[in-house]
């Protein structure tokens, strides 16, 4: 019988470690100090608030018409408010639903859902009826905290969804004491503008209730940062909205994204201007999730209004101003008009549309930074790329990955096969931002989450060697005639540059061979007229014969999101209404 040896046997050599994999070329063109990776989050979004208020103390978090919030009392109305939820009955996984504009209640909502371990489902308060019946049919939340102006609209809903308790948000509380006591004065403007901040919401228990219960116990279980978070629907641009499932580790990695890029951004010393609405991804995670992260004060404003935006600049001037082009255009107007400094601004991103050059230069002309393109959709928390706050910024792109996030550009038809470099293609995106699906919708899952992880955008781009990104079309609005695709963004772009034309937006509508023709809907400048035959000759000069329009459309307005994006889906279903009447 063998013994065994009495001295150690050498150890067994150690596996040779995996390469590293090459760092992408894009991480040069960042600004000096991103670093290519973040620490990814292990803990949940109530963790991070928790340390915000437990760090920021007396600094404001919030501030609304001039009256402002601390972190301490922030967090003292989260715990409050979660237990008033917590007595209705709202218990982990539960879908909670907001329908609220940018307030200060929308954030301790926000964050007393979560403390529960619960699901936040975001609505924009100025949809209708119709629209909020779709949402609750498939999330089929319980409880509603919501605008009592909005809250009118959820009692047409059908009582066979069964909502269990409303709670009731009066903005005007939120107000500072003499603003409420101006808006009581016996002055017809002033009643027109006191009915469009509240109304009577019969059978609804007050905020105010619900935040004077004690706070909730702490021993009460914090969800983990895998859980779900919110259930955040997307505008619906190419078909009825989905509900994208954001989890605790996607929010708070792209905040962390967020942290990362903008770079030398101190804590409690940024001022965000609270434009966007949180209610919008976009709005969602500059705000609720990255503003939070750094202890800023969150200036709410309920919606854009350049007067009270520029009056809230003499108060307090923003540091941190993120916003589409219009409000750019809009704000930058007025403040040159009026003298009014906003050199403070020095963390700009504009999203959700083209970015023309001469907005960037009327807006820099007056801030005291860069105004960069940023891209990102519902499904990825929802940024992914952004242009750098350097001199590597390329204005007409959207600039390059984010720090742990990876792109492909492929065959639309293939997602399998990546085309050549400059070559137009879907959009892939890889990180851990990027969504766990659809909710209640395996089907739509399937179709724009691959297995190994990448997400399907949609959307058809060019890249150059360093990385930096184009958009060219939707893959869903491509217009095929006579074999060929058609992107609508293109034949727009060349209608813009007509002197008659303010606007353009170019769908595919039946043709009676089968397949589609070209229409565009226009948008004319006030006092021009526009010839047929005339447009479609400077659109040949232009184009080649197929991509030109077959029909010319004048129309007083567009529909357009949220964000103030066209809505071609829209735009294409009166289109057709028009043709079959």
């Amino acid at each position: 019988m063998s013994t065994a040896p009495s001295a150690q046997p050498n150890p067994a050599p150690s596996a040779q470690p995996s390469p590293a994999p090459p760092t992408p070329a894009w991480v040069r063109h960042y600004q000096p100090g991103v670093p290519a990776e973040i620490e990814l989050p292990t803990e949940s979004l109530v963790a991070l608030v928790e340390r915000s208020v437990a760090e920021g103390g007396d600094a404001v978090a919030t501030e609304f018409f001039g009256r402002t919030t601390t972190y301490r009392d922030l967090g003292d109305q989260i715990e409050r408010a979660a237990e008033g939820l917590r007595r209705l009955g709202v218990k982990a996984g539960d879908r909670v639903a907001l329908v609220l504009p940018n307030c200060p209640q929308h954030v301790v909502a926000f964050y007393a859902v979560l403390r529960l371990g619960a699901i936040v489902v975001e609505h924009n308060p100025l949809y209708t009826a119709r629209e909020l019946r779709h949402l609750f049919e498939d999330h089929a939340a319980r409880v509603v905290i919501g605008w009592d102006v909005a809250l009118s609209r959820l009692r047409d809903l059908p009582s066979d969804l069964k909502i269990e308790a409303t709670v009731s948000v009066n903005l005007l509380k939120a107000f500072p004491a003499a603003k409420r006591w101006a808006l009581r004065l016996p002055v017809p403007s002033l009643r027109a503008t006191r009915r469009k901040l509240t109304q009577p919401a019969p059978g609804a228990m007050p905020w105010e209730q619900l935040v004077s219960a004690p706070r909730l116990d702490p021993s009460h279980p914090r969800p983990g940062v895998h859980d779900l978070a919110v259930i955040q629907y997307t505008s619906g641009t190419t078909g009825s909205p989905k509900g994208a499932k954001l989890s605790h580790f996607n929010l708070f990695a792209n905040a962390r994204q967020g942290e990362a890029w903008m770079h030398g951004a101190e804590y409690r010393k940024e001022v965000f201007y609270a434009i966007l609405p949180m209610f919008h991804a976009f709005g969602m995670t500059l705000f609720l999730t990255y503003g939070i992260l750094k202890q800023a004060r969150l200036v709410l404003f309920p919606a854009f209004d350049v007067d009270l935006v520029l009056a809230a600049a003499r108060r307090n001037p923003p540091t941190v101003y993120c916003a589409v082009p219009p409000i750019y255009e809009a704000t930058a107007k007025a403040a040159r008009e009026r003298g009014i400094d906003l050199r403070s601004a020095k963390y700009c991103i504009s999203g959700a549309m083209n970015l023309p050059a001469a907005t960037v230069e009327a807006w820099e002309s007056v801030s005291g930074g860069l105004l960069v393109e940023g891209y990102g959709m519902t499904e990825a928390s929802p940024v992914c790329l952004g242009n750098p706050f350097h001199p590597s910024r390329r204005t007409g792109t959207i600039g390059v990955p984010f720090p742990s996030t990876l792109m492909r550009v492929v065959d639309p038809a293939d997602p399998t096969r990546d085309v050549a470099q400059g070559e137009r293609g879907e959009l892939l995106i890889k990180g851990p931002q990027v969504f766990g699906g659809y909710w209640n919708n395996p089907d739509e899952t399937q179709r724009t989450l691959l297995s190994d992880g990448w997400l399907r955008t949609g959307d058809i781009v060019t890249t150059d060697a360093d990385g930096f990104t184009t958009i060219v079309d939707r893959v869903k609005e491509l217009i095929i005639t006579g074999g060929f695709n058609v992107a609508p963004s293109e034949v727009e772009g060349v209608l813009r540059s007509h002197p008659g034309i303010r606007d353009a937006a170019v769908v595919g509508l039946p043709a009676p061979s089968g397949g589609e023709r070209v229409v565009a809907a226009l948008l004319l400048e006030e006092g021009a007229r526009v010839e047929p035959e005339e447009l479609r000759g400077f659109c040949r000069d232009r184009l080649a014969g197929y991509k030109v329009p077959r029909e010319f459309v004048e129309l007083p307005s567009f529909p357009t999101s949220m964000l103030g994006k066209v809505l071609r889906k829209q735009v294409r279903d009166h289109l057709l209404a028009e043709t079959q009447g």
